[in-house]
């Protein structure tokens, strides 16, 4: 007999955070391979009202607020730990004059202009009280920008994007002097930048800008430039983004996801699809920012783009661990999933299927919230009546539960109706369907002989035509599905075999 191996989901992960080369296009499509290593891969407040997420919301709003100082300091960048090159400390010790800086930023002398550059961003990474109206006041912006296209001096480039990114940390005149001197595109175009360090600057500064825009729902076409941008960012895959630019960019994903233009949403929503699609530990940055309560929001939402997108993010969510999992039970996915399963698009069927068949690979705990919240029924229709795409991932989702599932779970999982979709299904072409499929009847069989209803159970398999199927496949020519088929009627069919016909 070839069991059917559980799908662990935190076992399987082996903490190794890479992940497999994406797309160069935003996808349409849903997630999921056939192949088993691509699928175990992808393994592994419930409830709560309108009113207490908005409770929810008001005190985050409030602990934002209050720490609104500290959060300034955190967009400036220290001035320490960060240097493009080791060259960089040939002008350690070196102190210029507000004049001096004002001449040296405007020179011609390349060098020149780097120290006086270099001298003014470390001027505005200063803790306390750094000079960020007195540099612009002085004019120094659109200089800034100028040196942001400086390719042939990454080095200028970075001191240049690192001084906006401390400028634009200040209040929002400050800020809005940035945007207005021409930054949003010279920083969006560094994003391509062959030296990594130069790129995660001009997110950083990218993201104390959009933050603004956020918050003061302010400029919308640059909040869809924005979160696109970040969007495009995060789905990049080799290499991933960096730990230091994931930080950098998740609050700020946050703030648009508060957003309420469809765009800005549909990309903050892919960008956050993208960065937990990967290891435990970056599934839980995500989660740790709290943004499962107003994805399951968004699960909601009539409009595809961004429906599609969030779904995806929650279903990335719990293949983690059994903890994120349930943080995402707890902001009350399984209120909204078994909706999805009578979406009018199979797609969405099938993401919701994969979705569920996760929460299926965790503990009884989760199984039985997955049974609590009318789940079975309809899993048994898309079952019965689904495209066939849809239909293996609801098998998958009942071989999970079948595998987890306590006796008493697996028996209401066959008062919901579940053998019959299931017995018709032995005659797909997919081998590998048909052996998990086996599985899931041998498991159920096992828990019924469990509590004295195999008898019972075996009737009721043969009455839906499930034994002459069986024994049909004891001669197919896959020799594990041949053996598996056997295996099964000779542990709890030999009986009514014998009966039927003869010694």
């Amino acid at each position: 007999m070839c069991h059917l191996l559980r799908a662990f989901k935190a076992d399987q992960q082996a903490g190794d955070c890479g992940s497999l080369p994406g797309a160069l296009l935003l996808p349409v499509n849903m997630p999921t391979s056939d192949a088993p290593e691509e699928r175990l891969r992808k393994f592994k407040y419930r409830g709560k009202d309108a009113s207490a997420r908005r409770q929810q919301r008001i005190a985050v709003s409030l602990e934002l607020r209050k720490a609104k100082k500290d959060e300034q300091a955190l967009k400036r960048r220290n001035i320490t730990n960060v240097s493009l090159d080791p060259s960089d400390q040939q002008t350690k010790g070196v102190s210029l004059t507000m004049q001096e800086i004002i001449s040296g930023v405007n020179a011609s002398d390349p060098e020149l202009c780097f120290q006086a550059t270099q001298a003014a961003r470390k001027m505005l990474s200063r803790e306390k009280n750094p000079p960020l109206k007195l540099i612009v006041d002085a004019g120094l912006i659109p200089r800034l920008v100028e040196l942001l296209k400086s390719s042939f001096h990454p080095r200028l480039q970075f001191e240049a994007a690192w001084a906006l990114t401390n400028i634009a940390s200040g209040a929002s005149e400050l800020t809005r002097a940035v945007v207005d001197g021409g930054a949003i595109q010279p920083l969006v175009e560094l994003l391509s930048s062959p030296h990594m360090t130069v790129c995660e600057q001009a997110v950083w500064a990218l993201g104390n800008i959009a933050v603004l825009a956020a918050v003061s729902s302010l400029q919308v076409p640059f909040l869809r430039n924005i979160a696109w941008t970040l969007s495009n960012l995060c789905r990049n895959k080799n290499p991933y983004p960096s730990d230091h630019a994931v930080k950098q960019m998740l609050p700020v994903l946050f703030y648009l996801l508060g957003h309420p233009d469809r765009e800005v949403l549909s990309d903050t929503c892919w960008a956050l699809s993208y960065l937990t699609d990967g290891c435990d530990v970056r599934i839980g940055q995500v989660v740790d920012t709290g943004v499962l309560p107003r994805l399951v929001e968004l699960m909601c939402s009539s409009e595809l783009n961004i429906l599609t997108p969030s779904l995806r993010t929650v279903g990335n969510i719990v293949t983690g661990t059994d903890h994120q999992t349930q943080l995402a039970l707890d902001a009350g996915i399984l209120g909204v999933l078994p909706q999805l399963l009578t979406h009018p698009r199979s797609s969405i069927q099938k993401e919701a299927a994969w979705a569920l068949s996760n929460v299926a690979a965790g503990p009884r705990q989760h199984i039985q919230q997955l049974i609590a919240c009318g789940a079975l029924p309809p899993l048994v229709a898309v079952l019965k009546n689904g495209e066939f795409k849809v239909q293996k991932e609801a098998v998958w989702t009942v071989a999970n539960f079948t595998t987890g599932g306590s006796v008493d779970q697996l028996i209401q999982l066959v008062q919901a109706g579940v053998l019959e979709p299931l017995i018709n299904l032995l005659t797909i072409p997919d081998n590998k369907m048909v052996i998990i499929i086996l599985d899931i009847l041998f498991f159920i069989l096992q828990a019924a002989e469990k509590i004295s209803q195999k008898e019972n159970m075996c009737l009721l398999i043969e009455g839906l035509g499930g034994l002459d199927r069986i024994e049909a496949l004891q001669l197919h020519e896959n020799h594990q599905v041949a053996l598996t088929a056997l295996n099964i009627i000779e542990r709890h069919f030999s009986e009514i075999v014998r009966f039927s016909y003869g010694p």
